[in-house]
């Protein structure tokens, strides 16, 4: 059986013998097996720049609620850079309630373009000198 093998980042289409792509150095999968199956996890990963994951966690803004806070973690990654929220400390209301402020938390190296981000969303202010 030769199915053809595809690359699941960039899509280039290899013969059976291969088993890696030459570009994006990933394991190839079976192409008919591959389409479509890109989960919508998989795809928010695909957008993450490496060079914004590395670090300890950091906080750059407070989020109201959890709808603001996923706003927030998704304009963050349409410039690749991850996060992650947390409920802010102090706040007694059950977890399984969305209601309550969180904390919005990036990679050590993704604070400087998070923070450009928040500020071109007019989420902050620019900081004192700038403007």
């Amino acid at each position: 059986m030769n199915e053809a093998l595809t690359c699941p980042s960039c899509g280039a289409r290899y013969p059976s013998s291969e088993r890696f792509c030459s570009a994006c150095k990933l394991p190839l999968v079976h192409a008919e097996r591959h389409v479509g199956a890109t989960t919508e996890r998989q795809a928010r990963a695909r957008k993450i720049k490496p060079q914004f994951a590395e670090g300890d966690l950091v906080r750059v803004i407070g989020a109201r609620n959890q709808a603001e806070a996923e706003f927030i973690q998704l304009l963050l990654l349409e410039e690749g850079v991850p996060s992650m929220l947390r409920r802010s400390a102090g706040f007694d209301v059950p977890e399984m309630l969305a209601a309550g402020p969180r904390d919005v938390l990036v990679p050590q190296s993704g604070v400087a373009t998070a923070r450009e981000v928040l500020l071109q969303a007019e989420l902050i202010d620019a900081p004192e000198g700038r403007s």
